[in-house]
Parts: structure tokens; sequence; C-alpha cells
């Protein structure tokens, strides 16, 4: 690819920085109670938990046959902190953070502890809103939130950007 793009792409794209964190996935059977009122919650003063959801619940797929599943996000400190650690004692500690917020949440049947190495944007592409058109013949045009911003609406303006790249060529 970088026999492609030209000294100054180049830097633009090295130049950007994401933060890294950790998300955990508790996995329930079939009819588990999840007894919590909410079905997502962002913890603000927590060293380790940002933002615990109910993943069932907030996609509002409450079903007979599925079982629950709480899915968990670290603080980008807490990630940038263990970013080398072993992932065993990361969940361990993420673990007994949630016991604390939750204490009344049941034992999962599986959990899943993932490291997230490109969480989100923490310095985007300068000066290329939404894409950057790394050759023409062919056409070769990279996007998405790493030149905008990790939310809906930088996705949703990247994409909107990459179409408009794309018209004049079809």
């Amino acid at each position: 690819l970088f026999t492609v793009i030209n000294e100054s792409q180049k830097q633009q794209l090295e130049s950007v920085s994401y933060s890294s964190r950790y998300a955990l996935g508790l996995f329930y059977e079939a009819g588990t109670g999840i007894g919590v009122p909410w079905a997502a919650q962002y913890i603000a003063d927590n060293p380790c938990i940002r933002f615990i959801s109910i993943d069932n619940k907030k996609r509002n797929i409450e079903s007979p046959e599925v079982g629950p599943s709480v899915v968990v996000h670290t603080t980008v400190t807490f990630g940038s902190e263990h970013l080398d650690s072993d992932p065993a004692e990361v969940q361990q500690i993420i673990l007994s953070h949630l016991q604390r917020i939750v204490p009344s949440l049941p034992e999962p049947s599986s959990i899943k502890c993932q490291k997230w190495r490109y969480s989100q944007v923490t310095r985007a592409v300068p000066n290329c809103p939404g894409q950057m058109i790394l050759h023409t013949q062919p056409l070769l045009i990279c996007g998405g939130d790493g030149f905008t911003r990790s939310n809906f609406d930088g996705c949703i303006e990247s994409a909107v950007s990459l179409a408009e790249a794309v018209k004049p060529h079809l």
C-alpha cells in the first residue's frame, strides 16, 4: 500500500492515534434474569470500567430462547495501562470492579475478554474531511472514523465523503 501513496499522505496516515481498551462479554443461559433497571450505563467514577450494557435489552431483543449478555468496556486509562498485561489477569481485575458496581449479577455460563487495541480515534488524519484518495487509476480511497471521529456521526460523515469522492469516477 505504501508504494501507492506519497510521503505527505503517509505522514498524515501515520499521525492518526487511537485509544486502547478492553471489552468483556458475560454470556448467560436462556431464562437467566439480569436484575438491573437499565439497558446501558455510563460509569463516570470507576478507574477500570467506563460502560456496561445488558446487550439484548439495549438492542431490544429480549427472548426466551436467547440468553442475555452483559458487555463491559474499560476506561482508556485502564486499557493503556494494561495493554501488554496477561488477558486472564485483566479479566479478573475487570470482573472484580464489575462485582462492586453490579453485585447482583449472576454467575455467567461463559466469559470472553477482548483486547481492543484500536478502540477510538484520539487524533484523526489531519486536513482530510472523511476520506483520502490514495490512487486514481485504479481508484483507491480510504475512509472511516480515523478521518473524522469515533461516533456514529463521524462514521456517517466519512461515508458521505467517500460517496462524494467516488461519484466523479463512476
